[in-house]
Protein backbone atom coordinates (compact mmCIF):
# COMPACT_ATOMS: atom_id res chain seq x y z
CA UNK A 1 0.00 0.00 0.00
CA UNK A 2 2.74 2.44 0.99
CA UNK A 3 4.76 1.61 -2.07
CA UNK A 4 1.68 2.08 -4.25
CA UNK A 5 0.95 5.50 -2.73
CA UNK A 6 4.49 6.63 -3.29
CA UNK A 7 4.29 5.43 -6.94
CA UNK A 8 1.11 7.41 -7.59
CA UNK A 9 2.52 10.49 -5.94
CA UNK A 10 5.67 10.21 -8.02
CA UNK A 11 3.68 9.93 -11.22
CA UNK A 12 1.59 12.96 -10.30
CA UNK A 13 4.72 14.90 -9.52
CA UNK A 14 6.21 13.87 -12.89
CA UNK A 15 3.05 14.95 -14.73
CA UNK A 16 3.02 18.32 -12.99
CA UNK A 17 6.62 19.06 -13.97
CA UNK A 18 6.45 21.72 -16.78
CA UNK A 19 9.59 20.44 -18.42
CA UNK A 20 8.14 16.94 -18.69
CA UNK A 21 4.86 18.29 -20.07
CA UNK A 22 6.70 20.19 -22.80
CA UNK A 23 8.70 17.07 -23.66
CA UNK A 24 5.55 14.99 -23.99
CA UNK A 25 3.90 17.60 -26.20
CA UNK A 26 6.96 17.70 -28.40
CA UNK A 27 6.88 13.93 -28.75
CA UNK A 28 3.20 14.02 -29.75
CA UNK A 29 3.89 16.74 -32.32
CA UNK A 30 6.88 14.88 -33.71
CA UNK A 31 4.91 11.65 -33.91
CA UNK A 32 2.05 13.44 -35.67
CA UNK A 33 4.44 15.05 -38.12
CA UNK A 34 6.10 11.71 -38.80
CA UNK A 35 2.69 10.15 -39.50
CA UNK A 36 1.80 13.01 -41.85
CA UNK A 37 5.20 12.79 -43.57
CA UNK A 38 4.80 9.05 -44.00
CA UNK A 39 1.34 9.55 -45.48
CA UNK A 40 2.68 12.19 -47.87
CA UNK A 41 5.54 9.91 -48.94
CA UNK A 42 3.22 6.96 -49.47
CA UNK A 43 0.70 9.12 -51.35
CA UNK A 44 3.47 10.62 -53.44
CA UNK A 45 4.83 7.20 -54.34
CA UNK A 46 1.35 5.97 -55.28
CA UNK A 47 0.80 9.00 -57.52
CA UNK A 48 4.29 8.75 -59.00
CA UNK A 49 3.58 5.11 -59.77
CA UNK A 50 0.58 6.21 -61.87
CA UNK A 51 2.82 8.66 -63.78
CA UNK A 52 5.55 6.15 -64.63
CA UNK A 53 3.73 4.62 -67.65
CA UNK A 54 3.25 8.14 -69.02
CA UNK A 55 6.86 9.20 -68.42
CA UNK A 56 8.38 6.05 -69.89
CA UNK A 57 5.70 5.71 -72.57
CA UNK A 58 6.30 9.24 -73.84
CA UNK A 59 10.04 8.64 -74.07
CA UNK A 60 9.81 5.21 -75.71
CA UNK A 61 7.14 6.15 -78.24
CA UNK A 62 8.64 9.44 -79.37
CA UNK A 63 12.23 8.22 -79.51
CA UNK A 64 11.23 5.09 -81.44
CA UNK A 65 9.22 7.10 -84.00
CA UNK A 66 11.97 9.67 -84.31
CA UNK A 67 14.51 6.96 -85.09
CA UNK A 68 12.59 4.56 -87.30
CA UNK A 69 9.95 6.79 -88.92
CA UNK A 70 11.69 10.17 -89.06
CA UNK A 71 15.27 8.88 -89.43
CA UNK A 72 16.73 11.10 -86.72
CA UNK A 73 19.62 10.45 -84.31
CA UNK A 74 19.07 9.33 -80.71
CA UNK A 75 21.42 11.90 -79.20
CA UNK A 76 19.68 14.78 -80.97
CA UNK A 77 16.18 13.64 -79.96
CA UNK A 78 17.15 13.15 -76.32
CA UNK A 79 18.94 16.51 -76.18
CA UNK A 80 16.02 18.40 -77.69
CA UNK A 81 12.60 16.74 -77.85
CA UNK A 82 12.96 14.66 -74.67
CA UNK A 83 14.92 17.16 -72.58
CA UNK A 84 12.21 18.26 -70.15
CA UNK A 85 10.51 17.37 -66.87
CA UNK A 86 10.91 13.73 -65.76
CA UNK A 87 11.25 12.65 -69.39
CA UNK A 88 14.87 13.78 -69.51
CA UNK A 89 15.79 11.33 -66.75
CA UNK A 90 14.59 8.22 -68.60
CA UNK A 91 17.12 5.57 -69.58
CA UNK A 92 16.39 4.65 -73.19
CA UNK A 93 17.65 1.42 -74.76
CA UNK A 94 17.45 1.13 -78.56
CA UNK A 95 17.39 -2.22 -80.35
CA UNK A 96 18.23 -1.41 -83.98
CA UNK A 97 17.80 -5.03 -85.06
CA UNK A 98 14.12 -5.34 -84.18
CA UNK A 99 13.45 -1.56 -84.27
CA UNK A 100 12.27 -1.11 -80.72
CA UNK A 101 12.93 1.24 -77.80
CA UNK A 102 12.60 0.39 -74.11
CA UNK A 103 12.54 3.29 -71.66
CA UNK A 104 13.09 3.01 -67.89
CA UNK A 105 12.50 5.49 -65.08
CA UNK A 106 12.76 4.39 -61.46
CA UNK A 107 10.80 1.10 -61.35
CA UNK A 108 8.74 1.93 -64.45
CA UNK A 109 9.27 0.58 -67.97
CA UNK A 110 7.62 1.00 -71.39
CA UNK A 111 8.40 -0.50 -74.77
CA UNK A 112 7.60 0.82 -78.24
CA UNK A 113 8.02 -1.14 -81.47
CA UNK A 114 8.20 -0.13 -85.12
CA UNK A 115 6.22 -2.12 -87.68
CA UNK A 116 6.11 -1.46 -91.41
CA UNK A 117 2.97 0.43 -92.34
CA UNK A 118 1.76 0.89 -88.78
CA UNK A 119 4.66 3.08 -87.70
CA UNK A 120 5.48 2.91 -83.98
CA UNK A 121 3.15 1.51 -81.34
CA UNK A 122 3.46 1.30 -77.58
CA UNK A 123 3.05 -2.23 -76.24
CA UNK A 124 -0.18 -1.66 -74.31
CA UNK A 125 -3.13 -4.02 -73.94
CA UNK A 126 -1.41 -6.51 -76.21
CA UNK A 127 1.87 -8.42 -76.14
CA UNK A 128 4.83 -7.58 -78.31
CA UNK A 129 4.56 -10.99 -79.94
CA UNK A 130 0.93 -10.33 -80.88
CA UNK A 131 1.79 -6.90 -82.26
CA UNK A 132 4.61 -8.21 -84.40
CA UNK A 133 2.42 -11.05 -85.70
CA UNK A 134 0.12 -8.48 -87.32
CA UNK A 135 1.19 -7.60 -90.85
CA UNK A 136 0.05 -4.37 -92.46
CA UNK A 137 -2.68 -5.50 -94.86
CA UNK A 138 -2.15 -2.77 -97.46
CA UNK A 139 0.79 -2.20 -99.79
CA UNK A 140 1.07 1.43 -100.80
CA UNK A 141 1.83 2.01 -104.47
CA UNK A 142 1.12 5.63 -105.45
CA UNK A 143 1.89 4.98 -109.10
CA UNK A 144 4.31 7.87 -109.49
CA UNK A 145 7.73 9.10 -108.41
CA UNK A 146 7.84 12.60 -106.95
CA UNK A 147 11.45 13.00 -108.06
CA UNK A 148 10.44 13.20 -111.73
CA UNK A 149 7.22 15.23 -111.75
CA UNK A 150 6.48 18.89 -111.15
CA UNK A 151 5.14 20.49 -108.02
CA UNK A 152 2.65 20.11 -106.42
CA UNK A 153 2.35 16.35 -107.06
CA UNK A 154 6.12 16.07 -107.40
CA UNK A 155 9.27 17.72 -106.10
CA UNK A 156 10.41 19.40 -109.30
CA UNK A 157 9.82 23.03 -108.36
CA UNK A 158 10.00 25.88 -110.87
CA UNK A 159 9.65 29.14 -109.00
CA UNK A 160 8.42 31.93 -111.27
CA UNK A 161 6.38 33.79 -108.65
CA UNK A 162 6.70 37.57 -108.48
CA UNK A 163 5.35 40.19 -106.10
CA UNK A 164 7.40 39.27 -103.06
CA UNK A 165 10.49 40.85 -101.49
CA UNK A 166 12.92 37.93 -101.77
CA UNK A 167 15.70 39.61 -99.84
CA UNK A 168 13.47 40.38 -96.87
CA UNK A 169 12.00 36.87 -96.91
CA UNK A 170 15.51 35.38 -97.03
CA UNK A 171 16.46 37.40 -93.94
CA UNK A 172 13.40 36.08 -92.08
CA UNK A 173 14.25 32.54 -93.14
CA UNK A 174 17.88 32.81 -92.07
CA UNK A 175 17.00 34.28 -88.68
CA UNK A 176 14.39 31.62 -88.00
CA UNK A 177 16.53 28.63 -88.99
CA UNK A 178 20.06 29.78 -88.13
CA UNK A 179 19.52 32.06 -85.15
CA UNK A 180 16.35 30.67 -83.52
CA UNK A 181 14.63 34.00 -84.03
CA UNK A 182 11.10 34.67 -82.81
CA UNK A 183 11.88 32.82 -79.58
CA UNK A 184 11.61 29.44 -81.26
CA UNK A 185 13.55 26.45 -82.48
CA UNK A 186 12.39 25.79 -86.03
CA UNK A 187 13.65 22.65 -87.75
CA UNK A 188 12.07 23.65 -91.07
CA UNK A 189 10.34 26.65 -92.59
CA UNK A 190 8.34 26.83 -95.82
CA UNK A 191 6.33 29.68 -97.36
CA UNK A 192 3.91 28.95 -100.18
CA UNK A 193 2.83 31.93 -102.28
CA UNK A 194 0.46 31.58 -105.20
CA UNK A 195 0.79 27.81 -104.86
CA UNK A 196 4.60 27.65 -105.09
CA UNK A 197 7.26 27.36 -102.35
CA UNK A 198 9.06 30.72 -102.29
CA UNK A 199 11.03 29.96 -99.11
CA UNK A 200 12.25 26.62 -97.82
CA UNK A 201 15.01 25.97 -95.29
CA UNK A 202 16.07 23.24 -92.87
CA UNK A 203 18.37 22.93 -89.89
CA UNK A 204 21.41 20.76 -90.72
CA UNK A 205 19.98 17.51 -89.30
CA UNK A 206 16.89 17.69 -91.53
CA UNK A 207 16.11 17.56 -95.27
CA UNK A 208 13.12 17.64 -97.58
CA UNK A 209 12.82 13.85 -97.15
CA UNK A 210 12.68 13.93 -93.32
CA UNK A 211 9.33 13.02 -91.83
CA UNK A 212 8.17 15.37 -89.07
CA UNK A 213 5.71 14.61 -86.28
CA UNK A 214 2.39 16.41 -86.62
CA UNK A 215 1.24 16.17 -83.03
CA UNK A 216 -2.27 17.67 -83.04
CA UNK A 217 -2.05 18.85 -86.65
CA UNK A 218 -3.15 15.25 -87.30
CA UNK A 219 -6.64 16.34 -86.24
CA UNK A 220 -6.91 18.44 -89.39
CA UNK A 221 -5.98 15.42 -91.52
CA UNK A 222 -8.78 13.53 -89.79
CA UNK A 223 -11.04 16.38 -90.88
CA UNK A 224 -10.01 15.65 -94.48
CA UNK A 225 -10.85 11.95 -94.15
CA UNK A 226 -14.29 12.81 -92.81
CA UNK A 227 -14.74 15.30 -95.65
CA UNK A 228 -13.96 12.70 -98.31
CA UNK A 229 -16.38 10.19 -96.75
CA UNK A 230 -18.97 12.95 -96.50
CA UNK A 231 -18.58 13.58 -100.22
CA UNK A 232 -19.03 9.85 -100.81
CA UNK A 233 -22.29 9.91 -98.86
CA UNK A 234 -20.92 7.53 -96.19
CA UNK A 235 -20.87 10.11 -93.39
CA UNK A 236 -23.04 13.10 -92.59
CA UNK A 237 -22.04 15.74 -90.05
CA UNK A 238 -25.64 15.66 -88.76
CA UNK A 239 -25.44 11.94 -87.95
CA UNK A 240 -26.50 10.94 -84.43
CA UNK A 241 -26.43 7.55 -82.68
CA UNK A 242 -22.80 7.26 -83.72
CA UNK A 243 -21.81 4.41 -81.41
CA UNK A 244 -23.77 1.44 -80.13
CA UNK A 245 -22.56 1.99 -76.57
CA UNK A 246 -24.12 5.46 -76.62
CA UNK A 247 -27.56 4.29 -77.73
CA UNK A 248 -29.22 4.19 -74.31
CA UNK A 249 -28.15 7.55 -72.86
CA UNK A 250 -27.79 11.25 -73.67
CA UNK A 251 -24.63 10.56 -75.70
CA UNK A 252 -26.84 9.23 -78.48
CA UNK A 253 -27.62 12.88 -79.31
CA UNK A 254 -23.97 13.72 -80.01
CA UNK A 255 -23.57 14.45 -83.72
CA UNK A 256 -20.51 14.06 -85.90
CA UNK A 257 -20.49 17.85 -86.13
CA UNK A 258 -20.32 18.08 -82.32
CA UNK A 259 -17.25 15.85 -82.35
CA UNK A 260 -15.53 17.75 -85.18
CA UNK A 261 -16.16 21.07 -83.45
CA UNK A 262 -15.04 19.84 -80.00
CA UNK A 263 -18.53 20.35 -78.54
CA UNK A 264 -19.42 16.75 -77.71
CA UNK A 265 -20.02 17.49 -74.03
CA UNK A 266 -18.06 14.39 -73.01
CA UNK A 267 -16.02 14.68 -69.83
CA UNK A 268 -12.35 15.18 -70.66
CA UNK A 269 -9.10 16.53 -69.18
CA UNK A 270 -6.51 17.76 -71.73
CA UNK A 271 -3.88 18.83 -69.19
CA UNK A 272 -0.50 17.62 -70.50
CA UNK A 273 1.36 17.99 -67.20
CA UNK A 274 -0.46 15.40 -65.11
CA UNK A 275 -2.12 11.99 -65.20
CA UNK A 276 -4.84 13.47 -67.36
CA UNK A 277 -7.20 11.81 -69.81
CA UNK A 278 -5.06 12.73 -72.80
CA UNK A 279 -1.89 11.34 -71.23
CA UNK A 280 -3.57 8.13 -70.13
CA UNK A 281 -5.10 7.69 -73.60
CA UNK A 282 -1.83 8.17 -75.49
CA UNK A 283 0.46 6.25 -73.17
CA UNK A 284 -1.59 3.67 -71.27
CA UNK A 285 -4.45 2.51 -73.48
CA UNK A 286 -4.55 -0.14 -76.18
CA UNK A 287 -7.72 1.25 -77.82
CA UNK A 288 -7.66 5.04 -77.65
CA UNK A 289 -11.03 5.67 -79.29
CA UNK A 290 -12.77 3.23 -76.96
CA UNK A 291 -11.19 4.90 -73.95
CA UNK A 292 -12.42 8.33 -75.07
CA UNK A 293 -15.91 7.19 -76.07
CA UNK A 294 -16.32 5.59 -72.63
CA UNK A 295 -16.37 9.00 -70.96
CA UNK A 296 -19.68 10.20 -69.56
CA UNK A 297 -21.57 13.29 -70.73
CA UNK A 298 -20.74 16.40 -68.70
CA UNK A 299 -22.58 19.00 -70.83
CA UNK A 300 -25.41 18.82 -73.37
CA UNK A 301 -24.04 18.09 -76.83
CA UNK A 302 -23.27 21.23 -78.84
CA UNK A 303 -23.48 23.61 -75.87
CA UNK A 304 -19.94 23.80 -74.53
CA UNK A 305 -16.57 24.06 -76.30
CA UNK A 306 -13.37 22.61 -74.90
CA UNK A 307 -10.35 21.04 -76.52
CA UNK A 308 -10.30 17.24 -76.49
CA UNK A 309 -7.87 14.94 -78.25
CA UNK A 310 -10.12 12.07 -77.28
CA UNK A 311 -12.81 13.49 -79.55
CA UNK A 312 -10.63 12.97 -82.62
CA UNK A 313 -9.84 9.36 -81.81
CA UNK A 314 -13.56 8.69 -81.45
CA UNK A 315 -13.92 10.03 -84.99
CA UNK A 316 -11.15 7.80 -86.35
CA UNK A 317 -12.96 4.82 -84.83
CA UNK A 318 -16.19 5.91 -86.52
CA UNK A 319 -14.32 6.16 -89.83
CA UNK A 320 -12.87 2.67 -89.35
CA UNK A 321 -16.33 1.20 -88.84
CA UNK A 322 -17.33 2.41 -92.32
CA UNK A 323 -15.04 -0.18 -93.95
CA UNK A 324 -15.42 -3.93 -94.27
CA UNK A 325 -11.74 -4.59 -93.59
CA UNK A 326 -8.67 -2.89 -92.17
CA UNK A 327 -7.02 -3.19 -95.56
CA UNK A 328 -9.79 -1.03 -97.04
CA UNK A 329 -9.53 1.38 -94.09
CA UNK A 330 -5.80 1.96 -94.55
CA UNK A 331 -6.05 2.02 -98.35
CA UNK A 332 -8.72 4.71 -98.14
CA UNK A 333 -6.43 7.14 -96.28
CA UNK A 334 -3.58 6.64 -98.72
CA UNK A 335 -5.41 6.36 -102.03
CA UNK A 336 -7.96 9.09 -101.43
CA UNK A 337 -5.87 11.60 -99.47
CA UNK A 338 -2.13 11.02 -99.27
CA UNK A 339 -1.40 9.61 -102.74
CA UNK A 340 -3.95 11.93 -104.33
CA UNK A 341 -2.07 14.97 -103.00
CA UNK A 342 1.53 13.88 -103.49
CA UNK A 343 1.93 12.84 -99.82
CA UNK A 344 2.84 9.25 -100.67
CA UNK A 345 5.47 8.94 -97.92
CA UNK A 346 3.17 9.96 -95.06
CA UNK A 347 2.84 7.56 -92.13
CA UNK A 348 -0.37 7.70 -90.09
CA UNK A 349 0.51 5.70 -86.99
CA UNK A 350 -2.04 3.45 -85.30
CA UNK A 351 -2.81 2.55 -81.72
CA UNK A 352 -2.41 -1.10 -80.63
CA UNK A 353 -6.00 -1.82 -81.73
CA UNK A 354 -5.17 -0.73 -85.29
CA UNK A 355 -7.00 2.62 -85.48
CA UNK A 356 -5.23 5.74 -86.75
CA UNK A 357 -4.19 7.97 -83.84
CA UNK A 358 -6.05 10.87 -85.44
CA UNK A 359 -5.35 13.14 -82.50
CA UNK A 360 -1.57 13.09 -82.59
CA UNK A 361 0.57 10.69 -84.60
CA UNK A 362 1.02 11.56 -88.25
CA UNK A 363 4.50 11.75 -89.80
CA UNK A 364 5.07 13.55 -93.10
CA UNK A 365 7.67 15.68 -94.85
CA UNK A 366 7.54 19.45 -94.62
CA UNK A 367 6.60 19.59 -98.31
CA UNK A 368 3.78 17.16 -97.59
CA UNK A 369 2.42 19.53 -94.96
CA UNK A 370 2.71 22.31 -97.53
CA UNK A 371 0.72 20.17 -99.98
CA UNK A 372 -1.96 19.68 -97.33
CA UNK A 373 -2.14 23.45 -96.87
CA UNK A 374 -2.49 23.86 -100.62
CA UNK A 375 -5.46 21.46 -100.65
CA UNK A 376 -7.37 23.69 -98.22
CA UNK A 377 -6.07 26.90 -99.76
CA UNK A 378 -7.67 25.79 -103.05
CA UNK A 379 -11.05 24.88 -101.56
CA UNK A 380 -10.41 21.13 -101.54
CA UNK A 381 -9.02 20.94 -105.09
CA UNK A 382 -5.48 19.64 -105.64
CA UNK A 383 -3.65 19.86 -108.95
CA UNK A 384 -6.98 20.23 -110.74
CA UNK A 385 -8.67 17.29 -108.99
CA UNK A 386 -11.39 17.75 -106.38
CA UNK A 387 -10.41 15.81 -103.26
CA UNK A 388 -12.77 17.36 -100.69
CA UNK A 389 -16.44 17.93 -101.53
CA UNK A 390 -17.51 21.40 -102.55
CA UNK A 391 -18.32 23.47 -99.47
CA UNK A 392 -16.25 21.35 -97.09
CA UNK A 393 -13.58 23.99 -96.49
CA UNK A 394 -16.30 26.58 -95.86
CA UNK A 395 -17.85 24.24 -93.30
CA UNK A 396 -14.43 23.56 -91.78
CA UNK A 397 -13.79 27.26 -91.21
CA UNK A 398 -17.23 28.02 -89.75
CA UNK A 399 -16.75 28.76 -86.04
CA UNK A 400 -18.08 26.29 -83.49
CA UNK A 401 -20.96 28.04 -81.73
CA UNK A 402 -19.31 28.15 -78.29
CA UNK A 403 -15.69 28.72 -79.38
CA UNK A 404 -15.72 32.54 -79.57
CA UNK A 405 -14.60 32.36 -83.18
CA UNK A 406 -11.42 30.44 -82.36
CA UNK A 407 -12.26 26.96 -83.61
CA UNK A 408 -13.94 25.38 -86.61
CA UNK A 409 -13.93 21.65 -87.41
CA UNK A 410 -10.55 20.26 -86.27
CA UNK A 411 -8.91 23.54 -87.40
CA UNK A 412 -8.12 26.66 -85.39
CA UNK A 413 -9.51 29.97 -86.67
CA UNK A 414 -8.53 33.63 -86.43
CA UNK A 415 -12.06 35.07 -86.52
CA UNK A 416 -11.49 36.74 -83.14
CA UNK A 417 -8.14 38.15 -84.37
CA UNK A 418 -6.25 36.38 -81.62
CA UNK A 419 -3.27 36.78 -83.94
CA UNK A 420 -3.70 40.47 -84.86
CA UNK A 421 -0.95 40.50 -87.50
CA UNK A 422 -2.76 37.88 -89.57
CA UNK A 423 -5.99 38.35 -91.55
CA UNK A 424 -9.27 37.26 -90.04
CA UNK A 425 -9.78 34.56 -92.66
CA UNK A 426 -6.60 32.73 -91.68
CA UNK A 427 -7.07 29.22 -90.30
CA UNK A 428 -4.43 26.87 -89.01
CA UNK A 429 -3.36 23.38 -87.97
CA UNK A 430 -1.79 23.53 -84.51
CA UNK A 431 0.46 20.88 -82.98
CA UNK A 432 2.23 20.48 -79.66
CA UNK A 433 5.64 22.12 -79.20
CA UNK A 434 5.26 24.61 -82.04
CA UNK A 435 4.03 22.69 -85.10
CA UNK A 436 2.04 24.99 -87.36
CA UNK A 437 0.40 25.14 -90.77
CA UNK A 438 -1.00 28.63 -91.42
CA UNK A 439 -3.45 28.98 -94.31
CA UNK A 440 -4.19 32.53 -95.50
CA UNK A 441 -6.73 32.45 -98.36
CA UNK A 442 -6.95 36.24 -98.82
CA UNK A 443 -3.18 36.36 -99.34
CA UNK A 444 -3.00 33.16 -101.42
CA UNK A 445 -0.34 32.05 -98.94
CA UNK A 446 0.51 29.27 -96.53
CA UNK A 447 3.31 29.08 -93.94
CA UNK A 448 4.70 25.87 -92.46
CA UNK A 449 6.85 25.89 -89.30
CA UNK A 450 7.92 22.64 -87.65
CA UNK A 451 10.35 22.14 -84.78
CA UNK A 452 10.60 22.23 -81.02
CA UNK A 453 9.28 25.47 -79.51
CA UNK A 454 7.42 24.48 -76.32
CA UNK A 455 5.22 26.96 -74.50
CA UNK A 456 7.13 26.13 -71.31
CA UNK A 457 9.96 28.18 -72.83
CA UNK A 458 7.65 30.96 -73.96
CA UNK A 459 6.77 29.49 -77.33
CA UNK A 460 7.49 30.94 -80.74
CA UNK A 461 6.13 34.41 -81.52
CA UNK A 462 4.10 33.29 -84.52
CA UNK A 463 2.16 36.54 -84.70
CA UNK A 464 5.31 38.58 -85.27
CA UNK A 465 6.62 35.97 -87.71
CA UNK A 466 3.44 36.14 -89.79
CA UNK A 467 3.45 39.94 -89.67
CA UNK A 468 7.02 40.05 -90.97
CA UNK A 469 6.21 37.56 -93.75
CA UNK A 470 3.16 39.52 -94.82
CA UNK A 471 5.28 42.68 -94.99
CA UNK A 472 7.36 41.05 -97.73
CA UNK A 473 4.39 40.97 -100.12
Amino acid sequence: MIVGCHSQAGEAEFMMNPVNLITMKRKRIINSLLIILAAVIVGGCVYLNTLLPIITGYAAKNLCSSLFVAGRQQQSVEATDLNFSFIKYTDNSVNYDDKSVTSHFLWGKSEAVYRDGYGVTLVKGITEKELRAEKYPFVNNPGYSRDTIEWPMGDVITDTVTGIDREALAAITSGLINDNAYNGNAFVFIVLYKGVPVAEAYKPEFTNTTRFLSWSMAKSFTNALVGILSGDGKLDIRDENLLEEWSDDERSRITLNDLLQMQSGLKWNEDYGSRSDVNVMLHCEGDMGKYASGKSAEFPAGSHWYYSSGTTNIVTDIIRKKFDSDSAYYAFAYNRLFNATGMADAVFETDPSGSFVGSSYLYATARDYARFALLYLNDGVFDGNRILPEGWVEYTTTPASASNGEYGAFFWLNKSKKMPSAPEDMFQCVGHDGQRIFILPSQDMAVIVLGYSPTSKGGMNFDKLLGDILNTL
